[in-house]
């Protein structure tokens, strides 16, 4: 298996997918390093999350199943 060779860092991908980069934050929380959520220290004050190719794809999944959610609400509320 090969190593991964670059990361991206949260707000990259942020403007990357014109997402709020807050609201990514918030979603990716739970995201494991086998999802491709990985921590960089050195970035920051105290660091910050950044994702592999393979994270990116599973946060895109996670944006779809998010505003799913969402939508699944507001037409219960509204």
């Amino acid at each position: 298996m090969a190593g991964i060779p670059y990361v991206f860092t949260i707000s990259y991908v942020a403007k990357m997918l014109n997402e709020d980069e807050e609201w990514l934050r918030e979603i990716s929380i739970n995201m494991d390093p086998e999802e491709g959520r990985l921590w960089v220290i050195g970035v920051g004050e105290d660091g910050c999350p950044a994702f592999t190719e393979y994270g990116i794809e599973c946060l895109k999944q996670i944006i779809i199943e998010e505003r799913a959610l969402l939508a699944q609400r507001q037409d219960r509320d509204g």
